[in-house]
């Protein structure tokens, strides 16, 4: 009824050959990144539209041509088809007719055993999975049978979804954990800082205070040596005058001990009438001496006590820093190992999952053809 040896079209394998090449040629410009983003051949583009339009032409053409055919065949092959079922109905008729009248199913010997209404009438094969009738020989029952895959796979699917509930409640709890941590951390950083800072103005107070009393003592040393020399000045004017007066009135040659007294002061003496220091003044003078070394070694224990008290401040300080830091440090790899090891149970669990899913779920994983027959084509 149908043709299928017709000869090879040239033409049409002339043209399938030409629009191959004119693929080839389009993935190379297609594929190459400089040709891509330099330009285009505008030449090309006009040559291949001209051939598109003629080649439209001619598939138009022979698409008209192959469709007044295949509708000539279509009419040829209906009614041949027709025919033949006109044929086939009448053939079928007349079977039927002569079965009615001469085979009739009521006539047969074995219409107890072929009774198309005794499936009907008898119990069927298998009721239930605990039937009695259900031996080995009867075939109706294997092992292996999973007749509550509905149920299984629902529950499975309901345990699937707890595991994925309890993961991300822990995924919650272990986020809560770590912002708590978070805060605890930016607490004590704060009280460290507020700490320092109550440090700092201490010590800043501290130096304050010690520059206004240094300020204070440099300004009565200021006042003091001011009046000293107003005093010295005036008692400077009152030397003069009493030496004047003990020059008009004393005795120059006198060997009075007491005609060597200078006018400037009880320590001072005249040099050319002064016959010796007296035992009274040269114990006067150690006595000086003495007062003056014990009042500088005063001085001195004063400002060493002072420089052990900041030294001593300063230690204590640093121990209380170093005592700060290193709770910190033990808190942060407390928080550390409690959040690595809370990682490597989560790890561990994923894996799990993941071994899971890999050996039981996708078990029909694609291969690398898959992925290949992309990115092969221009269209």
């Amino acid at each position: 009824m149908y043709k299928l040896d017709l000869p090879v079209d040239q033409k049409e394998t002339r043209a399938r050959e030409r629009r191959r090449l004119q693929e080839e040629e389009r993935k190379k410009r297609i594929f190459n990144p400089k040709s891509r983003t330099i330009g285009v051949d505008v030449n090309s583009l006009e040559a291949q539209a001209e051939e598109r339009s003629r080649q439209r032409t001619l598939d138009k053409q022979r698409d008209e041509a192959f469709a007044a055919d295949m509708k000539r065949n279509d009419e040829m092959a209906f009614l041949l088809e027709q025919r033949q079922m006109n044929d086939r109905r009448q053939i079928d008729k007349e079977i039927i007719e002569f079965r009615e009248r001469h085979q009739r199913i009521e006539d047969r010997r074995e219409f107890d055993i072929f009774d198309p209404d005794s499936k009907r009438k008898d119990r069927p094969a298998r009721e239930t999975d605990d039937d009695p009738r259900l031996t080995v020989s009867g075939l109706q029952k294997f092992q292996g049978e999973d007749l509550n895959s509905p149920a299984r796979v629902k529950l499975q699917k309901e345990q699937n979804q707890a595991w994925l509930h309890q993961q991300m409640e822990e995924k919650e709890r272990t986020r809560r954990q770590t912002a708590e941590a978070d805060r605890l951390y930016a607490l004590k950083m704060r009280e460290m800082d507020e700490r320092a800072m109550s440090l700092e103005l201490a010590d800043q107070d501290a130096r304050k205070a010690l520059l206004i009393a240094e300020k204070n003592y440099q300004r009565a040393q200021s006042d003091e040596m001011v009046a000293r020399r107003e005093q010295d000045k005036q008692q400077e004017l009152d030397d003069n005058f009493t030496e004047m007066s003990n020059a008009i009135h004393g005795d120059l040659l006198s060997e009075n001990p007491s005609v060597a007294a200078s006018a400037f002061g009880p320590h001072r003496v005249i040099p050319d009438r002064w016959k010796g220091m007296s035992p009274s003044q040269v114990a006067e003078v150690r006595r000086v001496q003495n007062e003056q070394v014990l009042e500088k070694q005063r001085l001195k224990e004063a400002a060493e006590r002072e420089e052990q008290e900041w030294s001593r401040q300063r230690l204590a300080d640093a121990r209380c820093a170093q005592l700060l830091e290193r709770r910190e440090n033990r808190t942060r790899k407390q928080i550390l190992a409690d959040q690595a090891l809370m990682n490597q149970q989560l790890r561990q669990e994923q894996r799990k999952m993941k071994d899971h899913l890999d050996r039981e779920v996708y078990t029909n994983r694609p291969a690398e053809t898959f992925f290949s027959q992309f990115n092969t084509t221009t269209r």
